[in-house]
């Protein structure tokens, strides 16, 4: 086990790399130069670590080395995959006279960095293929990034510091996966690059779950969002949201109850009605939020956090993780990926909370401004109805805003910028998640038939949320 030394420079780090006589093998760079590969030749001792360079820059040329992408497009992980592929296998099959002393590895990646225009998003994919023993299967450790410099070079020459150091934390900080996540921003900070997936594969990180290591990318504030699917792979959010309306549903889930699932379907039915929607073209995302995860300012519990995602994705969930604490800046994030309508599923508290002015102080403008990105033209709310303390239902047509805001509520409303949820099952408005996390945490009976019956098959089957049993190993 290496200790993680976070002021071991990008020159020391390619050098460390080529002194080991054990490593070798391949670079493969589409666009953005080839600076991952340069700093291993300017370090010096390179001609002991790698085996080729190449940069299939032109799109017919790289065509024909790793064939041709369905989508059309080139800065994708399937053409990432495409490229470790080849290159891994060229070097077994071409060097298998030194498999038994060294521990080939392929590095690629495929980027778009900032345009001359400067009018694209710059991106890009990066992987690292490699072995931790001779003749050991390999291992996967793939990581899509976005570039925020402001200048091509500048872009280039963070790509080529993460790419440094991607290789490094891969060859010595792989038996601490959360060390090798931290360690990828040395010498960058988040104003320069955003690192927004993470996947690791391979015999040598069966222990490690992709979702928490997702967790670990908010939590250290290398990117603001994270995405997985209901069969708990890691997703890349601009090829997950790519021409897709989006629904998001904010919750604490701790756990998922029967007027939980209610507001989503009828939510999500309603949204789908909406003249301009395909409900083809759908993705509806359950997102926790890093507040939702803290308990009165707690560490997060990182078995509660996959509890929750856990029961989420069994119900078919995908799941957003995000450090967007107020409802415009996820708006804000999710309008970078599609121009077609989204919506947000609510319950009425939030909309109290929404039109709280001292949510808004930070940001120029105030609550205006903020308004001008939540209730832009393609998003529109639907608010779930709630009990109050008579046993009454109320709804929009109940809410009372602040009476200095009662005119920007009135335009809200005559613009059909949010609606009430209708169709909506009566009975189960009485249903409060506290009280039923309570009762699971007590033991008692009851809180059974308040959750889906899958989400009761979970939490005693696992002990989940605190429930009073034991798990037995099979």
């Amino acid at each position: 086990m290496v200790n993680y030394d976070r002021n071991l420079g990008t020159k020391q780090k390619a050098l460390r790399i080529n002194l080991d006589r054990r490593i070798y093998g391949s670079f493969a760079e589409i666009g953005a130069g080839q600076d991952v590969a340069a700093n291993f030749f300017k370090s010096g001792g390179a001609s002991g670590t790698i085996a080729k360079t190449i940069s299939a820059y032109d799109m017919a040329f790289s065509d024909a080395i790793y064939g041709e992408e369905e989508s059309g497009r080139y800065v994708v992980e399937a053409r990432l995959m495409k490229m470790l592929t080849r290159e891994y296998k060229l070097l077994n099959v071409r060097l298998t006279e030194m498999a038994s002393e060294r521990t080939f590895f392929a590095f690629a990646d495929t980027v778009a960095a900032l345009n001359y225009q400067k009018n694209n998003d710059p991106h890009g994919w990066i992987g690292l293929r490699f072995q931790l023993e001779p003749n050991g299967a390999p291992n996967d450790v793939v990581i899509h990034v976005r570039m925020k410099d402001n200048d091509n070079v500048l872009q280039q020459q963070a790509l080529g510091v993460i790419g440094v150091n991607l290789m490094y934390g891969c060859f010595y900080y792989n038996a601490q996966p959360e060390i090798l996540l931290q360690s990828l921003m040395d010498d960058l900070s988040s104003d320069r690059i955003e690192i927004d997936m993470i996947r690791f594969r391979g015999p040598d990180f069966k222990g490690v779950d992709d979702r928490l290591m997702s967790l670990h990318l908010v939590k250290n504030g290398f990117t603001n969002a994270a995405l997985f699917g209901p069969d708990g792979n890691v997703m890349q959010p601009s090829e997950a949201f790519y021409k897709k309306h989006i629904v998001a549903v904010r919750g604490r889930f701790r756990p998922v109850t029967n007027v939980s699932l209610d507001m989503i379907k009828t939510g999500l039915k309603q949204f789908e009605a909406e003249p301009d929607v395909d409900d083809d073209k759908v993705v509806l995302l359950a997102e926790l939020t890093l507040k939702n995860l803290q308990a009165g300012g707690e560490q997060i519990n990182e078995r509660d956090f996959l509890d929750r995602v856990d029961i989420l994705c069994s119900l078919g969930h995908t799941v957003l993780i995000s450090n967007f604490h107020e409802y415009y800046r996820l708006v804000q994030y999710l309008g970078g990926f599609t121009k077609l309508r989204m919506g947000l599923i609510l319950g009425m508290p939030n909309l109290d909370y929404i039109f709280e002015e001292k949510h808004y102080t930070n940001i120029s403008g105030g609550i205006l401004a903020a308004f001008s990105t939540l209730f832009a033209p393609k998003i529109k709310l639907y608010l779930h109805p709630m009990l109050n303390a008579d046993g009454e239902t109320v709804t929009t047509k109940e809410f009372t805003p602040p009476a200095h805001l009662k005119g920007l509520f009135q335009y809200l409303q005559d613009n059909d910028k949010f609606a009430d949820i209708k169709n909506y099952d009566k009975d189960l408005l009485k249903i409060n998640t506290d009280a039923v996390l309570k009762l699971i945490q007590s033991g008692e009976s009851g809180w059974e038939e308040l959750v889906p019956p899958i989400v009761s098959k979970l939490v005693k089957d696992n002990c989940l949320f605190g429930y009073p049993c034991e798990v037995t190993s099979a």
